[in-house]
Order: C-alpha cells, then structure tokens, then sequence
C-alpha cells in the first residue's frame, strides 16, 4: 500500500488517467474523513475542519495554502468562523487524480499539527 502522506504531487496535463476506482477504494482508506462530492459533474475530495475561533481556522487556511504552493496543487478553500472547507480535484483533467488524495493526507497531516 502506498502511504499518501510520504507522496509529492507529479505533474498532471491534461489527458492524464483519473485515478482508477481501485485507487480510490485504496486511497480512501487512509483519508476516511474526506467524502467524494460531485461539483458541477466534477468530482472532488471535501472535508470539513473545525476550529474554536477564526484565528485558528484562518491559520489552518494558510498552513493548506503554503501546502498547495509546495506540491504546486491546489484546492478551493472556503473559510469560516470556526471551520474550514477544504475541496481538492483536478482542474486540469476535471476529475480526481491520485494527486488529490496525496494533498488530502497532506491537509489531514497538517491539522494534526493543530
């Protein structure tokens, strides 16, 4: 099994091969609180963080945005008052890619460090 976290994103063009279903049974194993959503037909990795304050979401926001600009992947962010909406897909292919389970273990990773 490959561990996600340990991974760096690869390049992804357009044609790339979505992550296969088999993939994702595997890969959805090691982020269990991500649920697959559908996004206007594209489908996408989301989850939901909860913080006590705005301070504390907004700096989780930013640890997840200095994460995207390392692997050079990146998600929409929408932040609340004690909560973060994280949704990984890739634009490129408008589907999943074995990237955004990576950055979904990545963005778990981080909010354990909270």
């Amino acid at each position: 099994m490959i561990e996600l976290v340990g991974q760096k994103c690869e390049a992804c063009r357009r044609g790339a091969p979505p992550a296969t279903e088999a993939e994702i049974a595997e890969f959805s194993r090691q982020i269990p609180e991500w649920e697959i959503v559908d996004r206007g037909g594209i489908p996408a990795l989301e989850r939901v963080f909860r913080f006590g304050d705005f301070v504390a979401a907004m700096a989780f926001t930013n640890r997840v945005g200095e994460l995207a600009e390392e692997q050079g992947h990146h998600p929409a962010l929408l932040t609340e008052w004690g909560r973060v909406t994280v949704t990984w897909w890739t634009h490129k292919i408008r589907n999943l890619h074995v990237n955004d389970f990576v950055m979904a273990a990545k963005t778990d990773a981080a909010f354990q460090g909270d």
